[in-house]
């Protein structure tokens, strides 16, 4: 290395400029006068900087979540059909109807004061409609009865209707007309085609969520007057069938109908469907996805309505009904219910008990779509309730109920009420089955208290004998419901915990309630609370390191 220092040698060195370079050639260094800049020599370069990492990349801020939009101070019907239609009782005020009062009062005179009611989708709401087919076959009519009377109202822009069923009903005014099919005549006995059933299915996987609402597919059951498909008329029928399919199926460019199912009914009473039905073209399998499992409905199970509205309260539902628990699902139809629970609270044990056995099939379809992680033992009876509800009641921890319109038993209510020991409770229901099977000679009642379905758990679970300690109750009739909880509440078996609403019926003064009962009396559950808060502070004070 070599050295360059410019310097003279009049001036001291502090105030001399330097320059020091560590390069292999340097110029020749001159003089300059004092006080005169000097011509800078090659510097060092400084070392590089350390090459600066490049951040992280941002996370894209996704966009805060639309607040709910509230729901509109009023909503109205504005339907074309209101005065006339037996349908609808009331047009404004939608979102709240009267009878939303009456509960809150009801439900605060037995210590309830969180009354919630839901109102969900209060247009084009209906999911599932049953209705008449009258008229010619020139001029069919297809609708429902005018109030208090067998005149037919034609209600083809029905508002509560999914607007896919008036598309579908219009298809089929047009179907009747071009076949020559005759509607039903009451008077004479005469015709060919009687009711429709229409139901909307939104299971779609192929497209966005949002979307499958609005894209629901139709299944469309015509009631045929005949007694089977062994009649001179079923070729019609089949001919109908075929033109619905043919013009909106699934190779149309408007994909409408999911299927077509037949039911066949002689009978000159008011009952809609007969005892016979025939798959005739399309899916064969309807399915909905609801309360977090793939539910199957055939057309001659029970399904609710308001497909959302029945969605949203089996959700609340599940929060009541604890991690583990056994269920004993009463008047359980196709086990909707019952199973939902067994796949989102790990039941044990899951019983469901249903009269109607057209239900078992679609039960047994439900099962079959569980996810794979369900560990639980799970049965469908062929079973009416009120035969022996002992039998279903005991052993279970949570029972839940979902009676008809006309409310519960008589004898499930006095089951309910019981508050005999657990020893007692078993030898008293082995001693009334062993006694019923001995007098009991009909086969079909002794196989009905069998597992119609019955799939077992990979876990061993230990039965109980215990007596329910919680019963939710599930009721359409506002009336019977209220009688049945006064007889409930009044033995102090059990007290009122919780209560809610939901709209399942906008335009009509009906309420579906969703009522949840402790075992035991209220004075008595707050006095257990505040005993485990004061062990659980004692805890916290003995043992602090295990509570920060």
């Amino acid at each position: 290395m070599v050295f360059a220092v410019s310097t003279l040698q009049s001036y001291p060195i502090s105030s001399m400029n330097i320059s020091l370079s560590f390069t292999r050639f340097l110029p020749t260094p001159t003089l300059t006068p004092p006080r005169a800049s000097i011509s800078p020599l090659p510097t060092r370069r400084p070392p590089p900087l350390p090459r600066r990492q490049k951040p992280p990349p941002r996370r894209r801020r996704l966009p805060p979540p639309n607040p709910p939009l509230p729901l509109p101070s009023s909503c109205s019907l504005e339907c074309p059909h209101f005065e006339s239609c037996s349908g609808c009782t009331h047009e404004v005020d939608l979102q709240r109807p009267e009878i939303v009062d009456e509960a809150e009062e009801f439900f605060k005179g037995f210590g309830v004061d969180d009354f919630s009611f839901h109102s969900g989708k209060l247009l084009g709401w209906r999911c599932r409609a049953k209705l008449v087919v009258r008229g010619s076959s020139a001029d069919p009519v297809i609708g429902l009865y005018q109030e208090g009377t067998h005149n037919v109202v034609d209600i083809p822009d029905c508002k509560a209707h999914h607007p896919n069923i008036n598309v579908a009903i219009e298809l089929l005014k047009q179907g009747i007309v071009e076949l020559n099919v005759e509607p039903y005549d009451e008077d004479a006995g005469t015709g060919e085609l009687r009711y429709v059933q229409m139901a909307v299915t939104t299971y779609n996987t192929s497209i966005p969520q949002s979307e499958r609402y609005k894209n629901g597919k139709v299944q469309v059951t015509l009631v045929w007057n005949s007694r089977s498909e062994i009649s001179p008329s079923f070729q019609k029928l089949e001919a109908l069938a075929n033109f619905l399919w043919k013009t909106y199926g699934p190779k149309c460019n408007f994909h409408l109908i999911h299927s077509v199912w037949a039911n066949f009914q002689i009978s000159t009473d008011n009952v809609i469907f007969g005892n016979r039905w025939k798959h005739l073209v399309g899916n064969k399998e309807f399915w909905e996805h609801i309360g977090g499992i793939d539910a199957s409905l055939d057309p001659s199970s029970f399904g609710q309505a308001n497909t959302r509205a029945f969605d949203s309260m089996l959700h609340k539902l599940q929060k009541y009904v604890p991690y583990g628990s056994s269920v004993a699902d009463l008047y359980g139809g196709s086990g909707i219910i019952g199973l939902s629970l067994a796949a989102t609270r790990k039941c044990r044990f899951v019983k469901c008990i249903e009269v109607n056995k057209e239900s078992k099939p679609s039960f047994e379809r439900t099962l079959s779509r569980l996810p794979n992680f369900v560990d639980c033992n799970i049965s469908w009876h062929h079973a009416d309730a009120s035969d022996t509800p002992l039998l279903w009641l005991v052993g279970s921890d949570v029972v839940v109920v979902d009676p008809p319109r006309k409310g519960l038993d008589e004898s499930v209510i006095l089951a309910l009420q019981s508050t005999v020991p657990s020893k007692h409770h078993h030898a008293a229901v082995s001693n009334s089955i062993v006694s019923s099977n001995k007098d009991e000679k009909r086969p079909w009642i002794l196989r009905a208290r069998e597992a119609s379905v019955h799939v077992k758990s990979k876990t061993v679970f230990e039965e109980s004998h215990l007596l329910p300690q919680t019963l939710i109750y599930i009721s359409c009739g506002w009336d019977s419901f209220k009688e049945d909880c006064k007889a409930l509440l009044s033995t102090k078996a059990w007290y009122l915990d919780k209560a809610h609403g939901f709209n399942f019926f906008p335009g009509t003064q009906s309420i579906e309630i969703l009522a949840v009962f402790k075992r035991g009396t209220k004075a008595s559950a707050k006095k257990n609370k505040s005993v485990k808060k004061k062990k659980k502070k004692l805890l916290s004070k003995s043992m602090p390191w295990k509570h920060r």
